[in-house]
């Protein structure tokens, strides 16, 4: 196992942060009967210890909390490692800071399938770009349809912006699911 990568517990059991210790139970029997080393077929020793090693995590109330709170300090301080893009550096600038705003919104909608919508205060506290700078990229999304506004006031991806993201890849990498704070 690589000592060296970044352990998110949530991505490894392939579950929402939100996800109730039934859901992680259930994903993890699912999991372990795939990867575990006697399955002749999709058995992998090390994905069965990665998940294995998440499951302990976060079924343990006082483990999972302990993990929660530097969770969020690792999303947090990820995202506002990709807003230190200037946005006076020209084009290709313009494109991170469009493709940064898709890849929350992709996250979001992850998280909040039938449910989804970060509202403008939320994107420009996580991304720390004023709001005259996201209003032009927000316009732009809009306009080529790949977010849209929703009821709460918030943005949403759309499918179209979904394939943008997949084509693309996400910037958010290990962190693409989000907390839910919604704004």
């Amino acid at each position: 196992m690589n000592k060296h990568r970044y352990v998110n517990y949530y991505e490894d059991l392939q579950v929402s942060p939100n996800a109730d210790l039934e859901t992680i139970e259930r994903v993890y029997r699912l999991l372990a009967k795939r990867y575990h080393p006697d399955n002749r077929v999709s058995g992998n020793s090390e994905k069965f210890d990665i998940i294995t090693t998440a499951y302990k995590f976060l079924s343990d109330p006082e483990k999972r909390a302990a993990f929660d709170a530097k969770y969020e300090d690792a999303l947090n301080h990820k995202l506002k490692a990709m807003s230190k893009i200037s946005s006076s550096e020209g084009l290709e600038n313009d494109q991170q800071i469009r493709h940064a705003i898709l890849s929350i919104l992709y996250a979001d909608r992850r998280q909040n399938p039938s449910d989804s919508g970060v509202g403008s205060w939320r994107l420009e506290k996580l991304l720390e770009w004023p709001e005259k700078i996201l209003e032009f990229h927000i316009w732009y999304l809009k306009e080529k349809g790949w977010i849209q506004r929703v009821d709460t006031g918030g943005y949403a991806i759309t499918a179209s912006g979904v394939e943008i993201v997949e084509e693309n890849g996400s910037i958010l990498g290990k962190y693409r699911l989000l907390t839910d704070q919604r704004g």
